[in-house]
Parts: C-alpha cells; structure tokens; sequence
C-alpha cells in the first residue's frame, strides 16, 4: 500500500497543486507523506525540512536539473534546509528560465500568429507555455505544443543552463538530506544513469513510467551500492499516490531525514 508519494510538484513550478490543496488531494489518494519536489526551486512557504501540514507529512525538496558527459539527469533532494551554494545556484537557474521563456514565447508566437498568456516569474517553464498554446485560439493542444514546437529538437526549443552533476550533487548534499537520482528508466541510457547513483543516497524505483518497464536493474543498483530507494508519482496536476512507496520503505527514508 502507497502511503508516502515522494515526487509532486505544485505552483511554485509547473504543477497544478498549492500547499492548501494537497491535503485533499493527499486524502483522496489514501496518502499520509508527501514531498514537494519543484523544479530548481524550494518552495518560499516551508521553512522547515519536515512539516506537518493538516495531517500530512510534509518533506520540503527540490529536483535539480544536471548535466553529464552523455546526458541531463534530474537529482531529488529531500529535506531541504537553505544554504548559501545552493540559494546562489538556484536564483541564477531561475533568472535563465525566464529568460528562456521570453525566447521561447517569442519563438511561438511568432510560428503561429497568436499572443501567450505567459508569464514570466520564477519557475516558470515549458509546460506554462505548453498550457498557454493549449488555451490560445490555435488549433494546438498541449502534446502538441511539446510534439512540434517547444520539445527537444523542435523549432522553438531552447536548452537551458544546467549545473553540472558534480556541482549538483555537490550542492543538493549540502542542504538536503538525502540526494537520489530521478525516474532512471525516462532517460536514453537508464544504465549510464543508474551507474551514477554511486554517488548518491538513493533511487527513485516505483515511478508511472506507463511501458511495462523492468525495474530490476535501479533495484539491483539500490543493492550494490547501499541505496535507499525513493518513489512517486511526478505529480504534476491534482492526482497524488500513483507511484510511491509502502510503510517501511518510506520508514527508512524518513529515518535518514532525521
């Protein structure tokens, strides 16, 4: 039974959820634990690293975007206290996403005649934009914003600065505490990926991935290298408990935190 989602996102970056309805929303799942992981941001109403929030447990983390000789991984850190290194390292990856943005929002409009409802302030990212094309008065949806327009290697794309997975890790350990790697199997090469969770603390294995995928190879990875094992649902629209974990995989994260 999932009683801890470990992966949700609210306003503060691309999802749909507020600290005042994810208890609800938390309810209705039969969830007891829940960990805002925004996008390269904490969240400026949690202060503390653990909370109680009507409730729920609720653990303050982050997931950070980093770069690798082969590819850009995501990294979640749980219980977050602010530090210095990683206040600077994330008020500069906000100022490039709006500026990312603006670029990426004249790029459309300019394809498709049409003016965004977009707007430009901390976490914003593709899917404001994505959500944007889907309510303009063009024929596109939101799939279809990502499909053939703002998705890697489409006409607006545009890449944005990441740290690397050095740094990344580097500053997620200072203020969390504990650093895992993120849906190992979304990646082109899972097993590059899961190679570096050597340098980690854990693995996030239950994940919606929706393909039948084998998780055997992030468990056996969690075992070499003494991983705990985190899991969640991604959320990023009102639907928690999808994925996570059972009581005693979430007991041993939670001790970790302490």
């Amino acid at each position: 039974m999932t009683v801890a989602d470990l992966h949700v996102h609210t306003t503060n970056s691309d999802g749909t959820l507020t600290l005042e309805t994810l208890p609800a929303a938390a309810d209705r799942a039969g969830v007891e634990a829940v960990a805002v992981t925004d996008h390269d941001r904490y969240h400026p109403e949690l202060e503390e690293p653990v909370t109680d929030l009507d409730g729920v447990e609720l653990i303050h983390g982050i997931e950070l975007r980093v770069e690798t000789d082969g590819a850009r991984l995501d990294l979640l850190g749980y219980g977050l206290r602010r530090t210095e290194g990683l206040t600077e390292l994330v008020a500069d990856l906000q100022e490039n996403r709006i500026e990312r943005a603006r670029q990426i929002v004249g790029c459309v409009e300019d394809q498709l005649d049409v003016d965004l409802d977009v707007e430009f302030e901390p976490g914003v990212g593709r899917p404001h934009i994505a959500r944007a094309v889907a309510e303009s008065d063009h024929h596109y949806g939101y799939g279809d914003a990502f499909e053939q327009l703002i998705g890697n290697g489409c006409p607006c794309y545009v890449a944005r600065d990441i740290p690397l997975f050095e740094e990344g890790v580097a500053r997620l350990t200072e203020a969390c505490g504990v650093v895992g790697l993120a849906h190992p199997f979304r990646y082109d090469d899972p097993g590059a990926a899961l190679a570096l969770t050597e340098h980690l603390d854990a693995v996030e294995v239950p994940y919606p991935y929706g393909n039948g995928v084998d998780t055997g190879a992030a468990e056996r990875a969690a075992e070499r290298h003494d991983l705990l094992v985190t899991g969640g649902t991604d959320a990023h629209e009102e639907t928690l408990g999808v994925a996570g974990l059972d009581r005693e995989a979430y007991s041993r994260v939670r001790a970790r935190l302490d």
